[in-house]
């Protein structure tokens, strides 16, 4: 599996605007919490549907590592539920969890 993980990588905006250039850039895609950055967090920004509509596009998996929904707003805990099981966009609280489920999407 060829999954890019964005530990010192480059800031969320920065990859998104790579991805609009270039398309995917590997299997999967696993972003922790301090990569997303607060326009993300900031759904009025409009930053993660953006995001999210993307990565489906390209068919790049991508997991979003967060340990707590809810630290963001009800809203955005909504928004990360709802995506607890998407096919594409998937909001887990683990590196563990991220890993196992792109594995999965790469073998299926």
């Amino acid at each position: 599996m060829d999954s890019a993980v964005c530990h010192d990588g480059p800031p969320i905006v920065e990859a998104y605007l790579h991805l609009r250039k270039t398309g995917p850039l590997s299997d999967g895609l696993i972003l922790s919490e301090a990569e997303l950055g607060d326009e993300f967090f900031r759904l009025s920004s409009g930053l993660a549907g953006e995001l999210f509509q993307k990565f489906v596009n390209y068919r790049l998996p991508v997991a979003l590592v967060l340990p707590d929904f809810s630290a963001h707003g009800e809203r955005f805990a909504e928004l990360a539920y709802e995506h607890s099981r998407h096919s594409a966009v998937r909001f887990v609280t683990s590196q563990e969890e991220a890993l196992e489920w792109l594995s999965r999407q790469v073998n299926s």
